[in-house]
């Protein structure tokens, strides 16, 4: 049976959720630590702010057909603590363990650094995902995936009647506006941030982590949870580089641009050529390179 009360919290719409992390710490993903600080010959003992790293291990249960109800440990990420179901509920949907978030019975925090995500006893699970043994850090995301044929086996299809455009001046303004919401690396200057934005230059969500990839994770999470994907009219905007995990959970999600502040590799690129996204690097407040997709920036 379900918790009824953290399967209502799961659910809620943003404006009602409430994020049981800070029900206990109220700034989960940053600790604060002694140093010494040096400018020129000068000295001083200061208090600095650190972004949170810890591991987080995801947990699946769900029903096997011979076996009955198993659960499994699918991956080990090193994250920034806070939206953990969200980035559980990524994670899965990015590797198409899940589709919607109705598949998902409950979800469990209360040990920590543990999400365990229980699905229906009616979902089906593929055995053969489950059995590659997923490890991914704050730095690679992912291993042992990075391939275009990984992506047509798992299932994506490309972005179709991509129609999503915007004015180059507005996408010049994507980047200090996501700043503006990157609370914590003000603080730290140690976290990705991953941004979903609308066809106006409007930042609709921001999930920030040490790990890119988590940072997307969290934010497609919550946006499945609020029943957004495929996103079709919402571009994605990373703070760094724009990887080939990156580009794979955009294309997941059905994303039809993704701008990135730093390069992309050639893989991600070789990935929106593929699949049809509009794909933006070296993002700055008075330009950008265009990788693919330039009929879409006008």
């Amino acid at each position: 049976m379900r918790d009824d009360a953290r399967w209502q919290m799961f659910h809620a719409p943003m404006s009602e959720q409430v994020d049981e992390n800070t029900m206990t710490n109220p700034h989960p993903g940053k600790a604060i630590t002694p140093i010494l600080r040096q400018r020129g010959a000068e000295r001083i003992s200061i208090d600095d702010t650190l972004a949170v790293e810890e591991p987080l291990e995801i947990q699946l249960g769900y029903t096997h057909a011979r076996r009955g109800r198993q659960r499994k440990s699918i991956s080990v990420t090193m994250r920034t603590p806070g939206h953990d179901e969200e980035l559980a509920t990524g994670f899965l949907f990015g590797e198409s363990i899940i589709t919607t978030t109705d598949q998902i019975e409950s979800v469990d925090t209360r040990r920590d650094n543990i999400v365990t995500v229980e699905l229906r006893d009616d979902v089906t699970v593929r055995m053969t995902r489950l059995e590659r043994n997923f490890y991914t850090t704050s730095s690679c995301g992912v291993c042992g995936k990075a391939s275009l044929e990984a992506l047509s086996l798992q299932g994506a299809e490309a972005v179709a009647d991509n129609d999503f455009a915007l004015p180059a001046s507005i996408l010049c303004g994507l980047g200090e506006a996501l700043h503006e919401h990157q609370a914590l690396f003000r603080e730290t200057g140690g976290n990705h941030a991953t941004a979903a934005f609308d066809a106006g230059g409007n930042i609709l969500l921001v999930r920030e982590d040490v790990g890119r990839h988590n940072a997307m994770d969290k934010l497609i999470g919550r946006l499945l949870r609020d029943t957004r994907v495929p996103l079709r009219e919402t571009g994605l905007l990373v703070s760094g580089r724009a990887s080939f995990e990156l580009m794979q959970k955009a294309l997941m999600a059905g994303c039809p641009l993704l701008a990135a502040v730093g390069a992309p590799s050639s893989l991600a690129v070789n990935l929106a050529q593929e699949y049809n996204i509009t794909l933006v690097g070296f993002l700055r407040r008075d330009g950008f390179n265009i990788f693919h997709g330039a009929e879409h920036i006008h």
